[in-house]
């Protein structure tokens, strides 16, 4: 049996915004491991700072003080473009919105994150064709997003996601925006597809049904982690 690795790791992450006069404190002093094949959800009150975490978690944000580390790369210190790369190898990230490219088609943009890796095109078009399959969207893919039901728009956002065989996901808001039908089955789609890819997972989620149905269950609150009912 492979040894289970930590994936994602912060210590003492802090997280400050000031400007003249003024200073908040969004995170202040949050530590957390995550482990290949573990999932946690992070609830907490809109404006506790869960998407701040997520973005700091991420490398898309600098900390004000503390440490990240991601599939054992220290990201503090890094150039910003070395952090992209070890973001595009090792990272999966789903918004509340899709953000996926209008002018492109569900193909080209699942395909993007592996042309940027430097993947060859025919490659890309063979992964990202295989992922569109694995969400479902087969009949869809030379769809542009203004073409997709928004449910379909969150499922090719999860395929675009997962595309570079990440060894986490980063999702925030990820049925938010979805009824509640569409949000249960892309639900079902991530649990599913992060337990058969042994991924970590981290959502950040208002809905506390979902929330539940992960490994593990953390609420921020006041810029404090703590385990959910603590």
């Amino acid at each position: 049996m492979s040894e289970i690795k930590t994936v994602l790791e912060c210590r003492n992450l802090r997280v400050s915004f000031s400007e003249p006069g003024l200073s908040v404190d969004v995170l202040r002093g949050i530590s957390l491991s995550i482990q290949q094949g573990q999932s946690i959800s992070i609830v907490g009150a809109s404006g506790s700072g869960k998407s701040t975490l997520l973005h700091t978690l991420g490398g898309l944000m600098a900390p004000t003080a503390g440490e990240v580390s991601l599939a054992g790369h220290a990201l503090n210190g890094l150039s910003a473009r070395r952090i992209g790369e070890v973001r595009n190898r090792h990272l999966g990230f789903v918004y509340q919105f899709h953000h996926l490219l209008p002018e492109f088609s569900a193909l080209e943009n699942v395909a993007m994150p592996l042309l940027i890796r430097g993947t060859t095109v025919q490659s890309a078009k063979e992964q990202a064709t295989a992922m569109l399959e694995r969400v479902g969207l087969s009949h869809r893919i030379r769809h542009k997003p203004s073409e997709l039901s928004g449910g379909e728009r969150q499922r090719a956002a999860v395929a675009r996601a997962l595309a570079t065989n990440p060894d986490c996901i980063l999702a925030d808001e990820p049925t938010g925006n979805l009824d509640q039908k569409t949000a249960g089955q892309l639900q079902e789609l991530l649990l599913e597809l992060v337990r058969g890819e042994r991924l970590a997972m981290v959502v950040a989620t208002h809905d506390l049904g979902f929330a539940r149905r992960l490994s593990g269950q953390y609420e921020l609150r006041d810029g404090k982690l703590t385990a959910a009912g603590a």
